[in-house]
């Protein structure tokens, strides 16, 4: 194992993700000094935060007096990598973002953006916390979530079998099962 294996292996990556929209709100609740203290608390050693196109620029920190090591950027041609090497994701709830994470097997906490007219995301959120796949949060309650939360306590997401659906749509159309 190399020295840069150990380095890896001894961090505890949050990875924060608006998406391709702007939620200053979560990225603000993210940057509080309260949140910052309470992931650097459960463990966590760095916090990235992909911050989309909002306006709110988060301080950074290096981590070398002893707190969380923050660093952000505005987008990436992918955030796979990101979500891989995160030990826990906060995001926006959109579905892709949500589900991309489940796969993934990550603890996960979705903060929803009431600003958001219609807001369906919230119902997809709500949903998947009330069956324990994930915690949901308001940027508001981002930090007695945060506190609160055991990630042991998540019941992995089992993504259904499609097939049923698609032949029933494809007969529907009018075309023939294969």
């Amino acid at each position: 194992m190399s020295e840069i294996d150990d380095i890896s292996e001894s961090k505890s990556v949050v990875f924060v993700t608006v998406g391709t929209t702007s939620f200053d709100a979560l990225v603000r609740a993210v940057d509080s000094q309260e949140v910052r203290e309470a992931l650097f608390r459960k463990g966590y050693t760095d916090l990235v935060i992909q911050m989309g196109r909002g306006s709110y620029i988060p301080s950074k920190s290096n981590g070398e007096d002893g707190s969380l090591s923050v660093d952000y950027f505005t987008f990436s041609p992918s955030i796979a990598e990101y979500l891989k090497s995160a030990s826990l994701v906060i995001s926006h709830a959109g579905s892709g973002s949500i589900f991309e994470t489940l796969r993934l097997r990550k603890p996960l906490i979705v903060v929803v953006n009431e600003d958001l007219m219609d807001n369906h995301q919230s119902e997809l959120a709500e949903e998947l916390a009330e069956r324990n796949h994930l915690f949901c949060a308001r940027p508001q309650t981002l930090y007695e979530t945060i506190s609160a939360m055991d990630p042991n306590s998540l019941v992995p997401y089992q993504p259904g079998d499609a097939t049923p659906v698609a032949k029933f749509i494809n007969r529907f159309l009018g075309f023939v099962d294969e």
